[in-house]
């Protein structure tokens, strides 16, 4: 049952950022931009975190449960550092993920044949 959920709860994410990107004048990265906000907000306000659980990956999985990973970072972060952590928690709960993007971008240019867009 974990695995239609969450098949369910992704697809649902994805629909919405499809439909913004068909019916809207907004671009794939302030659509994305746009999720992760969206995940913060949420996860802020405490709504994110009980909804993640139940649905489990399809709700951490997209970038809306990247931006409730930043927030929890924070709140841990600023819980034991004080003002700091607001500084040092989204970076040190986000790092794998950031790190892995890095990676896999490098990676892929070894092997990506850019090309110049036609003017």
């Amino acid at each position: 049952m974990i695995f239609i959920k969450a098949f369910i709860v992704g697809g649902l994410i994805c629909v919405v950022g499809q439909l913004l990107i068909d019916f809207t004048k907004l671009t794939p990265g302030r659509i994305l931009v746009s999720f992760v906000i969206i995940g913060v907000v949420l996860g802020a306000i405490g709504v994110y975190e009980p909804f993640a659980e139940w649905a489990g990956a399809g709700a951490s999985v997209p970038l809306t449960g990247f931006g409730n990973l930043l927030v929890q970072g924070t709140k841990k972060a600023i819980a034991e550092q004080g003002l700091l952590g607001a500084v040092t928690g989204p970076l040190t709960s986000g790092a794998a993920g950031i790190m892995t993007a890095m990676l896999s971008g490098i990676i892929v240019s070894f092997f990506a044949k850019p090309k110049a867009p036609k003017v």
